[in-house]
């Protein structure tokens, strides 16, 4: 979700997504720990599955299954990492030599970051294949990803004119995305209308 958001020309993530990237990487963080078996929905409630005690080797997933000591709802499953996502999401990035952040002050006085990916290729493809998934019917793993990337306004992935003429196809991915994954969806709205409201 973080490199989906970077806009390769600007060296920096997208705007648009700004006030809720944080909402959007949780939610990609519970998609993938549900995809990967580590939790289910029971009841409308997050829980833990039988999976062995063992926490997932990426640490932004592990902090994220750490707050289900027990059953959660899914809206308070994705509001307790929001805030501290984006920073932890990006340290992992830069740790792994996935991406580069260059800190400077604009006049001295104005903070700007620039963001760089080591392989712009890569993530060129993703963003086809998410953006793919709108159109077409594509594996659950790409569908989540446009699904969010829709609900948050990712202007990287979607514009306004790439979903004007695929508001069927937009159905179709959110259904298959509900039934996959049941309650996530309806939470991470709610969370985004949070942040925006804010």
């Amino acid at each position: 979700m973080f490199l989906l958001s970077h806009d390769p020309a600007k060296g920096r993530l997208d705007d648009d997504s700004h006030a809720v990237r944080g909402s959007l990487l949780c939610g990609a963080a519970v998609a993938d720990l549900c995809l990967s078996g580590w939790l289910r929905d029971r009841d409308g409630r997050a829980e833990r599955t039988d999976q062995p005690a063992t926490a997932p080797p990426d640490p932004f997933l592990a902090r994220v299954l750490g707050d289900v000591d027990r059953p959660r709802r899914w809206f308070d499953l994705l509001e307790r990492q929001w805030l501290s996502a984006e920073e932890a999401v990006e340290e992992q990035l830069v740790a792994a030599g996935v991406i580069t952040v260059e800190r400077r002050r604009v006049l001295g006085l104005i903070p700007v970051k620039q963001i760089g990916v080591a392989d712009p290729g890569s993530v060129r493809a993703l963003r086809e294949r998410v953006r793919d998934a709108a159109k077409q019917e594509a594996p659950i793993g790409p569908s989540v990803l446009a699904a969010l990337a829709v609900d948050g306004n990712v202007s990287t992935v979607f514009g306004w004119r790439d979903l004007r003429g695929h508001k069927s196809g937009v159905r179709a991915l959110n259904d298959r995305v509900d039934g996959a994954l049941p309650g996530l969806r309806s939470a991470l709205i709610q969370s985004i209308a949070l942040r925006r409201a804010a």
